[in-house]
């Protein structure tokens, strides 16, 4: 099969849309810790893999960064590079730098709070969150003096998962930050981090593009990638339906691709599809069937697709066009002369106290059955 991962050139970096933030950086000024934020699936982790590698560059003062020439670059490329550390579940390690074992003269494996056993972990499920081992682990090093005496980097994300006990050894890190020592902080929600954080860090806001530029941008990618065959009809359905997030549809389109049904992405998209033609039976809706087939996948993304249907469906109520799914005017239309909005209201404040808890790990089954029948009752007198 035909292994579609993108090369450097391929996937830029840094997205179009987040260029004027990377062109805002002064290296000069760099805080101690950094936390950059915004939906999921618009380029945030990229973004930060690049400012980390120009932290770690060891280019001629005053030029620009990273160089992607010198030594520093080369190890940070080939996941060498000793300075810098990732505290990221095992689910996000696969974007990560790879490394380049075959290369000549490069150092011993960096601190990338991963584990070395690959062929036990390919055997089990991968951890979503980051463990309070990792984290201390990293931190504990941090006594220890930068290898290169430069920058040292640590990256941490999302961070609205680190668990508290974990968040507070972090915390005591950024009030005494060490020497030369700089996080980058990443959050898909950053109402969910503490503020005792939040009020250590610089926030930088990664916004979303407009959907012209998401859709050339993710187009383009698409087209230099031999093998793939989309219809620019279903890029734009599915950029919709994932909120306009063009890494997501990348990552999601070249998983298909592969054919990976082991993908996360990919059984969450299937489950988003079936759930939605689900919720478009309004009052109709077998909703002990629809958690039945959906309750597999990730419960987020499930939160985030009932969530995207019902502000359509409030828009629509109110003589608006929907945002999300353009393409089920129709259905919405006839959906809104049966909804109550009341009832309608209700669910949506549900929709937003089950994604205070999403992450938690309860019966997820449960809390669909429970929102799905909640939004049959919005169709009943």
């Amino acid at each position: 099969m035909m292994d579609l991962t993108l090369t450097p050139e391929q996937k830029s970096p840094v997205a179009p849309w987040l260029k004027p933030l990377w062109d805002s950086l002064d290296f000069d000024q760099i805080p101690n810790a950094i936390l950059l934020h915004g939906q999921s699936g618009i380029g945030k982790f990229a973004f930060a893999l690049e400012l980390a590698k120009a932290l770690v560059c060891e280019t001629t003062p005053g030029s620009a960064k990273p160089c992607n020439r010198c030594e520093a670059c080369h190890w940070f490329n080939t996941a060498n590079h000793p300075d810098f550390i990732a505290l990221i579940p095992e689910t996000h390690r696969k974007f990560l730098p790879q490394a380049d074992y075959e290369a000549d003269e490069v150092p011993k494996k960096g601190k990338t709070a991963r584990d070395d056993s690959e062929g036990e972990a390919s055997e089990r499920k991968e951890k979503k969150n980051i463990s309070i081992e990792e984290t201390r682990n990293a931190i504990e090093s941090l006594s220890i003096g930068s290898h290169r005496g430069g920058n040292r980097v640590i990256l941490i994300y999302p961070l609205e998962m680190l668990r508290s006990d974990s968040a507070n050894t972090l915390l005591k890190s950024l009030e005494e930050p060490p020497a030369n020592t700089i996080f980058i902080l990443l959050a898909d929600r950053v109402d969910r981090v503490l503020p005792t954080i939040r009020s250590r860090c610089r926030l930088l806001t990664a916004p979303r593009p407009d959907r012209e530029q998401g859709l050339a941008w993710l187009k383009s990618q698409l087209h230099s990638i031999a093998g793939i065959k989309v219809t620019d009809a279903d890029v734009e359905t599915i950029y919709d339906e994932q909120g306009g997030a063009p890494y997501s549809v990348l990552d999601s389109l070249i998983a298909r691709h592969n054919k990976d049904d082991k993908d996360e992405l990919t059984i969450s998209i299937a489950a988003s599809r079936y759930l939605l033609q689900s919720m478009a039976q309004g009052g109709r809706i077998s909703w002990l069937d629809a958690a039945e087939k959906i309750h597999k996948a990730q419960y987020s993304f499930l939160l985030a697709t009932m969530q995207r249907w019902t502000s359509d469906l409030q828009v629509v109520s109110q003589g608006g066009s929907p945002r999300y799914y353009p393409k089920h005017i129709s259905t919405l239309k006839g959906l809104s002369q049966t909804a109550r909005i009341q009832k309608l209201l209700q669910f949506w404040t549900s929709l937003i106290q089950a994604r205070r808890t999403e992450n938690h790990p309860l019966a997820s089954r449960i809390q669909l059955e429970a929102l799905l029948a909640q939004y049959q009752q919005v169709f009943e007198s």
